[in-house]
């Protein structure tokens, strides 16, 4: 809890007053990457309203999908419903879409604008199962609303 809550405060001054949302998703991604343990995917889905698609943003990890429609696999599922995702085992997932054969267990929370709309997903990938317990959620979800007020602020 305590290493958790040391990320939230990093992350809150690492993007206070930053106006631009791509150096957000990308510092935000690398502070995640750097400060979760046994993650091998950090990054960022940006929600394309003209083509109802997500769309590869901001990362560490190996190479991803770049597209992903709305509503399939888990970060497509996220941004449909606007429910965060927690997937223990990706491989008894239905219509999991593997960008990484090492993922096992995934987190997608989605990312929603102040005036409701969505902007995107935060997807972490773990190379073990059951990776991501409720606390870990609960940071994540945190960690997305802080992220969320920092694009918010750049607007």
């Amino acid at each position: 809890m305590k290493n958790n809550q040391l990320l939230l405060n990093q992350l809150t001054s690492l993007l206070a007053g930053e106006p631009s949302p791509l150096a957000i998703l990308a510092n935000a991604s690398a502070l995640i990457n750097q400060s979760v343990s046994q993650l091998n995917w950090a990054g960022f889905y940006l929600y394309d309203q003209a083509n109802n698609k997500l769309v590869l943003g901001p990362f560490q990890g190996q190479v991803a999908c770049m597209h992903i429609k709305m509503g399939t696999g888990v970060c497509g599922t996220a941004a449909q419903t606007q429910t965060t995702q927690v997937v223990a085992d990706v491989s008894q997932y239905p219509g999991y879409i593997s960008c990484d054969a090492a993922a096992r267990s995934e987190l997608v929370v989605p990312l929603v604008k102040s005036n409701g709309e969505l902007y995107g997903v935060l997807d972490l990938d773990a190379p073990v199962p059951d990776r991501f317990d409720d606390q870990l959620v609960a940071c994540m979800t945190a960690a997305a609303a802080i992220i969320m007020k920092a694009i918010d602020e750049a607007a």
